[in-house]
């Protein structure tokens, strides 16, 4: 029998679309990323780095990346949070003074553990480094929180002892309220502008990003979400929130088609995300997310209203 964490790992990197066409019956994905609907007009996607997405041109900012934050890893505190269980956490500290932005980066299923050293590693390197760079760090500094969870981020029904990905629940997971608890006590312990904080994740957490920007609405300041998986959550939630949803056209593992109709419900809700597909490009979207020059320029700018 295989164990829960084993369970959420192959609900988050096995390949998903036979499962999700069964969970989801009727439900057909014709959604170009170029929609052409009032909501998506309003929305001007920051200018894209140069080159087509398989080009020796593009490739070479994604090699240029791993050189340059080589080594970033190192400068993440280990610490742990303690409730139902102990949640494991990196934490990045600014050495810029006065009220500062947080991004909360929840892990991929390759992160998947209590270690507190794989969420910072494999494909996780991107959106957990690129905060770090010296020139970002100057130009913006903020701190970085990154959870670790054994059991995933979305709400999972554990009960069936089956084999195969375990079913996807509608609610706040395990794992994104032991976040949301990191969050408060991170705010309340340091300087962080309350109107600054960012949620963004990959894979199982691109699901886990959605799973909290519904049952917390109107708390941050933007979502950035890389190759979502499966979860309850539509697209709709929260939906004043600005966010950017990348995909590529050729991923394996979570079909477009997740990304497509949820960034399609958003918009037909009233809502206004940013979305960027990229041709030929497979699961490990986040390579190409992150390196986008504008990408880190476009979070910050990003500044949550008085809502509570």
């Amino acid at each position: 029998m295989m164990t829960r964490r084993e369970a959420v790992r192959q609900l988050g990197s096995a390949s998903a679309g036979a499962w999700f066409a069964m969970a989801q019956p009727g439900v057909h994905y014709f959604i170009t990323p170029n929609a052409s609907d009032a909501a998506a007009k309003d929305e001007i996607t920051p200018p894209l780095a140069p080159g087509a997405p398989m080009s020796a041109e593009r490739m070479a900012l994604i090699e240029a990346f791993k050189k340059e934050s080589d080594g970033l890893e190192m400068r993440f505190e280990a610490r742990t949070h303690k409730n139902d269980w102990v949640m494991p956490y990196r934490l990045f500290r600014p050495k810029a003074a006065g009220k500062l932005p947080l991004v909360v980066y929840l892990h991929g299923s390759g992160g998947l553990g209590d270690d507190n050293l794989k969420q910072l590693g494999l494909g996780n390197i991107f959106g957990t480094r690129v905060w770090l760079l010296p020139e970002n760090q100057k130009r913006f500094p903020c701190y970085v929180v990154v959870p670790q969870t054994d059991r995933g981020w979305a709400q999972y029904d554990f009960s069936e002892k089956t084999e195969g990905p375990p079913k996807v629940l509608p609610g706040l997971g395990e794992g994104s309220r032991m976040a949301l608890e990191i969050v408060d006590a991170v705010r309340h312990e340091f300087a962080i502008d309350e109107r600054r904080i960012y949620v963004m994740g990959q894979s199982m957490g691109g699901a886990g990003t959605w799973n909290v920007i519904t049952h917390r609405p109107q708390f941050f300041a933007a979502a950035l979400i890389c190759c979502g998986s499966i979860s309850t959550e539509d697209g709709t939630g929260s939906i004043e929130t600005p966010l950017w949803n990348f995909h590529g056209d050729s991923d394996k593992t979570v079909p477009v088609s997740v990304s497509r109709e949820r960034v399609a419900a958003r918009r037909k809700a009233g809502g206004r995300p940013l979305y960027t597909e990229y041709a030929g490009v497979d699961h490990n979207v986040w390579e190409w997310a992150f390196t986008e020059p504008e990408l880190v320029k476009w979070i910050f700018t990003q500044r949550r209203g008085n809502q509570h």
